[in-house]
């Protein structure tokens, strides 16, 4: 490629990534409505184009050729839109966590999350994240299709915020290679079952419910299994 049509990729991959921005609002104008179906499904779209614009950020290498837009910063800035800042509204503006609950769990989460996404040491070696990587968007469409109590919500919410800054590592599933053949289809297969329940109302029932179930787990916990079991050293 012409260093005038790498310029041209790039900067096509930051107006990629700004329409993330453009989905966190329809998604907050969702929200304010009580419309959570339609948020979450404004939400899933964020979720996908944040999973291919960083690969493609890479492949365009937009730092060298369209060095004048900070593509971190602004995928930071929609990340804390998208996996924080709506989905803590949205907990907190239903009868999931009510009175004293619902203020716990939105002040926790928000301000958490924003010292996590200022921690320059939230990236390890190996592409993973250290500690919880302040995905509340997953974790609360989970809370809508399965209604858990509060006495169950609350703790997830305190548990997870506390591991934000433990060192227990979480799998990124793109950027992570070990066991990447299982956790990029179990992202996919959780996109997918996370969009069955916005469309079905959260009404899920039989393998999308266990998929959605699953994968999150899965998810959670692909990182700190790699931690305790050894993986194969390079020769």
């Amino acid at each position: 490629m012409t260093p005038r049509s790498l310029r041209a990729a790039a900067l096509s991959v930051h107006l990629l990534t700004a329409t993330g921005a453009v989905f966190a609002m329809l998604a907050m104008l969702a929200a304010v409505q009580e419309q959570w179906q339609t948020m979450f499904l404004w939400l899933v779209v964020a979720f996908v184009v944040d999973g291919i614009d960083g690969p493609l950020a890479r492949k365009t290498d937009v730092g060298r050729n369209a060095p004048e837009f900070d593509g971190v910063l602004m995928d930071l800035i929609i990340d804390y839109l998208t996996y924080v800042f709506i989905p803590a509204y949205a907990l907190f503006s239903t009868d999931l966590l009510p009175g004293w609950t619902g203020w716990v769990a939105i002040l926790v989460i928000t301000y958490a999350s924003v010292v996590y996404f200022a921690d320059t040491r939230m990236k390890t070696e190996d592409k993973s994240f250290s500690g919880f990587p302040g995905c509340w968007n997953m974790v609360v469409i989970v809370f809508f299709a399965l209604t858990p109590p509060p006495m169950v919500i609350l703790p997830v919410v305190v548990v997870l915020a506390v591991l934000m800054f433990l060192p227990v590592k979480f799998v990124h599933p793109v950027r992570t290679k070990r066991w990447r053949l299982v956790t990029l289809p179990a992202a996919g297969l959780w996109v997918l079952s996370a969009t069955i329940a916005a469309v079905t109302g959260f009404s899920l029932s039989g393998w999308a419910e266990w998929a959605l179930i699953a994968t999150s787990v899965w998810l959670l916990c692909a990182g700190a299994l790699q931690q305790v079991i050894p993986g194969r050293r390079a020769p």
